[in-house]
């Protein structure tokens, strides 16, 4: 008995000391809030009714922007190619701009979010679209999912799946680790199809256009043919606006009721007090405003998504602070207390979040491709058109919807030199070699007849 006797004790102290470490575990994960991030595709940043649009329904989101903190101004830094939700997800989830990558991605084994993540002891998930993704570094996830993008588009129920798998996930996990969520939906990207009791909610008819509607582009901005612009006839009718606009709202209220379902059960959970809530999307869409349709320029509609932040440690409030969705990435790891790893474009935007600052950068730039360059302060946007040698400059205080053209105006030109300075230094920071200005530049006009035939949106649509 004697020779048994030690044994067991050492058993018992085992058993003592690995139930010391899941306790220690478990209380270091109560300091921790989790991470919701919920991120939309195609979603413009007016299109949330808390955030000043009376005409779409979206009780949900209204919810977490009351309570939470707003970006007013927030960017998608650009795209090299067309779809540019690539370059967009890439630079959310590294950190970086397309102009840093060796490749047409973001290289895995750089800084990345799901392995800071990790890092700081959480149990990480991605569930998204499965195009136009970073897929190297999405496999660097602990559970890391697809969800088919043409059948969540075309089942009248929107990001339903992805909703649904995530509460599954959320009830049956053990939650001895934080957990940070990268829910990645495919909607309101086109084919959009919303089930009648959503498309019930608006009257066409009544939807207003874009302040900035027009029915065709006043000159070519280098994509007039691009994918997008081809979802609809030229000119663009306000018939044909309405109703691209009618399925776009309808869509976001679907989602809107399934994310409602996510914060019910999270709240359920004994979860909500916990968790910091992000709300965003890679881009936004012009669905009208300009006579375009797509995210193929460098508007406020084509890349101002919605940016929001809620939960513990954050107040109630907005901001006009120049961030771009590359910021998100290391504004989680601060907010979570791990650190941030080095060579990051994108910067922390706690001490903006915490009132202890009024910004992280005085100017922001944007890019699409090799046609077009945008630069702006808290004031004044230019845009620089080198293949056709088009300026224009807006004054987005008083004109937010850049429908007045400033840069043919008498007295503009120290403010156009200024800027276009401040484009250049941007262009030199980042790598970009693109020319401003090209020795044979393409005739400006452009004739709408030329168009392919339109492109129908992708998927089959439900009936």
């Amino acid at each position: 008995m004697k020779s048994r006797i030690p044994s067991t004790l050492f058993a018992f102290a085992l058993c003592a000391l690995a139930f010391n470490s899941r306790l220690a575990i478990a209380a270091e994960s109560a300091k921790k809030p989790n991470v919701i991030f919920l991120f939309a595709d195609d979603q413009r940043a007016d299109t949330i009714g808390a955030l000043g649009n009376p005409h779409i329904k979206t009780p949900h989101l209204d919810e977490l922007v009351r309570s939470g903190f707003v970006f007013r101004n927030a960017y998608c830094l650009g795209a090299n190619i067309g779809a540019v939700c690539t370059p967009s997800r890439n630079m959310l989830l590294s950190g970086r701009a397309y102009f840093r990558w060796q490749g047409p991605q973001a290289q895995p084994e750089m800084p990345n979010f799901p392995t800071s993540l990790k890092a700081a002891g959480y149990e990480t998930y991605h569930h998204g679209k499965r195009g136009n993704t970073s897929p190297k570094i999405q496999e660097l996830f602990d559970h890391n999912k697809y969800v088919k993008d043409d059948e969540d588009r075309t089942s009248g129920e929107p990001c339903q799946t992805i909703v649904n798998e995530a509460i599954d996930f959320l009830k049956g996990r053990q939650r001895e680790k934080p957990v940070f969520m990268y829910l990645a939906f495919s909607n309101p990207h086109d084919p959009r199809v919303a089930a009648k009791k959503y498309l019930d909610q608006y009257e066409r008819d009544k939807i207003p256009l874009p302040k900035n509607y027009l029915p065709l582009h006043p000159f070519n901005n280098g994509e007039q043919f691009v994918r997008d612009e081809l979802l609809a006839p030229f000119p663009r009718t306000p018939d044909e606006v309405r109703k691209h606009l009618h399925d776009y709202y309808a869509v976001i209220s679907a989602m809107d009721q399934h994310i409602g379902r996510l914060l019910a059960t999270v709240k359920e959970l004994g979860m909500y007090d916990n968790t910091i809530f992000i709300y965003s999307a890679d881009h936004g869409l012009a669905i009208g405003s300009h006579g375009l349709f797509g995210k193929q320029n460098l508007y406020e509609a084509g890349m101002k998504p919605p940016l929001i932040f809620a939960g513990p440690g954050i107040p109630k409030g907005e901001t006009l602070a120049l961030v771009y969705l590359l910021d998100i990435f290391p504004t989680v790891c601060d907010l979570v207390g791990t650190s941030i790893p080095g060579g990051l474009d994108g910067k922390s935007l706690k001490p903006v979040i915490a009132g202890k600052s009024t910004g992280v950068r005085d100017t922001l730039f944007c890019s699409y491709r090799d046609v077009q360059r945008a630069v702006r302060d808290s004031r004044y946007k230019l845009i620089r058109y080198p293949q056709v040698n088009v300026t224009q400059l807006f004054d987005l205080q008083q004109d937010p919807d850049e429908i007045t053209n400033l840069a043919e105006q008498p007295g503009q030109s120290e403010r156009i030199k200024s800027l276009t300075a401040e484009m250049q230094r941007w262009q030199k920071e980042l790598g970009d070699t693109t020319p401003l200005v090209v020795e044979k530049p393409q005739n400006a006009a452009w004739d709408p007849s030329q168009a392919p035939a339109a492109t129908p949106a992708r998927g089959k649509k439900k009936k």
